[in-house]
């Protein structure tokens, strides 16, 4: 009898969260995400010599020695050389939806929660960035922004990141106009915002604030988080509904049910697709039952643009 591949022995860009859930920590799973995506691909790092310090590393042989940092030589006897940001380099601002409907799953034993989900893109993508040399910042908000990270470049600031996306929990409402002026302000240069959302807002405020964005030359993401639950109805056959105050029944076929729902909810989807491309915005979205490789490339598509 043939049984079902173990998860962890697979790329873990290809799982879905609900496989990646009971696997490892944030970090780790954020790690194991970027591996995946990575693998493959040509990475080219832009590692330039400029005045913006990035890290430390060990002293390999062939390094230029003018990039040695004789200070830390003279207190560990070890040699380790600079690296530096290349100015050239991107700024990017990742920015999650924190609100209370971020934190719902339709089916609680068989997917995480959408918060859940937008908590590991976010891991992986600072992540992925960061591995490029981008400066990455981070925006946590529901109705108020609730955590922020300036854009800064390492293995520390990475770290810290994924620790502020680890203590992340659901809120209240949410309004990502501050959030979003916000990151615009920061990024002097032109740059990258990527808003993870599930888009459950009033549009025309959340346009205005990206419109913002795009007036100022910075490139703009939306991942757009939909649950299963909320793509595609449950159930089959016939059910029957009671009014509980007058004893009315209504039998209803499913099926139709489905049909008309899963036609508004494409109708809604091409509706925030075409409005978000009229203010210059790609918008892309993103099932929480699926892998997250196509979310991820889809970033590495908009910052191949902007190198």
């Amino acid at each position: 009898m043939a049984t079902a591949p173990d998860p962890s022995q697979r790329r873990a860009d290809l799982l879905t969260p609900a496989e990646l859930a009971g696997l490892g920590d944030l970090e780790f799973l954020a790690r194991s995400v970027v591996d995946g995506t990575l693998l493959g691909l040509h990475r080219s790092p832009k590692r330039g010599f400029s005045a913006e310090f990035a890290e430390h590393r060990n002293y390999r042989p062939g390094d230029e020695l003018r990039h040695i940092d004789w200070r830390m030589h003279a207190r560990s006897d070890r040699y380790y050389v600079k690296q530096y940001e290349d100015e050239t380099n991107l700024r990017a601002f990742l920015l999650v939806d924190a609100s209370a409907s971020m934190d719902w799953s339709s089916a609680p034993e068989q997917h995480p929660t959408k918060l859940w989900v937008a908590r590991l893109l976010a891991a992986s993508l600072g992540l992925l960035l960061l591995r490029q040399g981008d400066r990455t910042g981070l925006g946590v908000f529901d109705g108020e922004i609730r955590a922020w990270m300036a854009p800064r470049g390492g293995r520390r600031h990475g770290s810290e990141l994924i620790r502020r996306l680890r203590e992340v929990e659901g809120g209240s409402a949410t309004d990502p106009t501050e959030a979003l002026r916000a990151a615009g302000l920061r990024l002097r240069r032109r740059g990258l915002v990527v808003l993870i959302s599930d888009l459950l807002m009033d549009p025309d405020p959340l346009l205005r604030s990206l419109g913002f964005l795009r007036h100022r030359g910075h490139q703009v993401l939306v991942l757009h988080l939909m649950d299963p639950g909320e793509r595609e109805l449950p159930g089959r056959g016939q059910v029957r509904f009671r009014d509980p105050e007058t004893g009315e029944e209504l039998r209803v076929d499913v099926a139709e049910m489905k049909r008309r729902y899963r036609s508004e909810v494409e109708e809604a989807v091409a509706r925030w697709r075409a409005r978000l491309a009229g203010a210059g915005v790609e918008h892309h979205l993103v099932d929480t039952g699926q892998p997250l490789q196509q979310a991820l490339r889809a970033v590495l598509r908009n910052r191949a643009r902007m190198g």
